[in-house]
């Protein structure tokens, strides 16, 4: 297991190799892992559609409550492979952007399955959006509704179609944040809306990327919905975004059965049928992900190993991002580790996808995996130095698809003007 922060000051870590109790093991072997890389070339990300499947069944299974509906932050993966897994699910997606509900439409998505919460729309994305047949919007301010409303009026369209929320600003639940709407602004956006033509019938709750703690979701469900009875047309509440993931499996994991039979509950409360709709992103995609490296320098500083890859962090998250720890595998059988820097192919100083870990020796040509890249992997990835971004491979039933080809460098001046 590997500890990278933003210092790059991270504590050792202990690697455990394939076989010893303690790690978590790729479902692939490294033939498999081999073969993939003598086909797509490296690195290459591959994802284990059972994986995702499984995550898919068991967050949606957690859930008791009836009146329901998933919907996959895109944000996360925008893979239309992987985006067409949730869709066959029966879940919908939830866009941050227009590119999120342009995916989702290529992918195959009804429009009526996007919802669209996000931030600082210009007046021709809502329209565009609008025109797409995406129904359902829960704004970040005041302001962004008064231009959907205006945009909306011009479009003559039946409100039956569109249905309003607002993001929750809550600070003494959500903390100061940039995002969302207070309640005090309430009459305000429901005088907005009406004046429309349309009513405020969401309340959308956002806690925070990549939280773990389970009862910093369960401890304000109460509080959440006294406030969303605040608004008069009241008829959904979209409740997370924001789950968390365990890239490390000694920290706090998010707890799926703990939160839907807690929310189920209170939600029973309440003597009227609400639709409950829930958001997760990081915490479907992240673990059916990794990105495979090869070796290819190995050099000694003493009793440290310095590994060069093949990639770079620009492949992976940052660390803001996924808390600065990754598990990295490597398939050789030893009983002997050494203090081990994995770098990456950048002369970036801090181009560590691995710092003060325990690893084997290993040689060039050797492969690792760096595992649970599912979300905000390929998605944040950059041409950071002028490397062209990897393939992207799905294993599904024992036999693996390319589902996006490896750029090469034309990318680098596609959509460039020069003489």
């Amino acid at each position: 297991m590997v500890k990278v922060d933003e210092q790059l000051e991270a504590k050792p870590q202990n690697i455990v190799p394939r076989g010893r109790q303690g790690t978590r093991e790729t479902p692939y072997s490294l033939q498999v892992a081999s073969e993939l890389l003598e086909t797509y070339g490296s690195p290459l990300y591959v994802y284990e559609g059972e994986t995702l499947r499984q995550t898919i069944q068991q967050i949606a299974q957690s859930i008791p409550y009836r009146h329901k509906q998933f919907h996959f932050a895109s944000v996360t993966n925008g893979n239309i492979s992987l985006l067409q897994i949730f869709r066959e699910a029966g879940w919908g997606l939830h866009a941050n952007t227009p590119g999120d509900a342009y995916l989702a439409l290529k992918a195959g998505f009804a429009p009526q399955k996007i919802v669209y919460s996000g931030s600082n729309l210009r007046p021709a994305e809502m329209a565009q959006l609008l025109e797409w047949g995406v129904p359902t919007f829960n704004f970040d301010s005041i302001s962004q509704l008064q231009q959907f409303c205006d945009v909306y009026q011009n479009q003559n369209l039946s409100p039956n179609l569109t249905r309003l929320g607002l993001r929750l600003n809550l600070p003494a639940v959500t903390g100061e944040s940039r995002i969302g709407v207070r309640p005090a602004e309430f009459p305000a956006a429901v005088k907005i809306a009406q004046a429309a033509g349309l009513q405020i019938r969401g309340l959308h709750f956002y806690r925070g990327t990549g939280t773990n703690a389970t009862k910093a979701f369960t401890q304000v469900i109460n509080e959440v919905m006294a406030t969303a009875k605040l608004l008069p047309d009241w008829e959904y509440l979209d409740f997370g975004g924001g789950f968390g993931y365990p890239y490390d499996r000694d920290g706090a994991a998010f707890d799926w059965e703990m939160f839907g039979q807690e929310l189920t509950q209170q939600l029973a409360q309440l003597g009227r049928e609400i639709q409950l709709v829930i958001e997760p992103g990081r915490a479907a995609i992240a673990g059916c992900g990794s990105l495979l490296a090869k070796i290819i320098s190995v050099k000694w500083q003493e009793s440290k190993q310095i590994l060069g890859v093949d990639t770079t962090v620009a492949n992976i998250s940052v660390p803001a991002v996924h808390g600065g720890y990754r598990e990295i595998f490597c398939w050789q059988e030893t009983g002997e580790t050494y203090r081990t820097d994995v770098c990456g192919n950048t002369t970036y100083s801090r181009d560590y996808l691995g710092k003060n870990c325990q690893l084997p020796a290993l040689q060039i040509g050797d492969i690792i995996a760096i595992l649970d890249v599912g979300a905000y992997g390929y998605a944040m990835s950059y041409h950071f130095l002028h490397r062209p971004l990897p393939a992207e491979v799905l294993l599904e039933g024992g036999r693996d698809r390319l589902i996006r080809q490896r750029e090469d460098y034309k990318v680098l001046v596609d959509n460039q003007i020069f003489t």
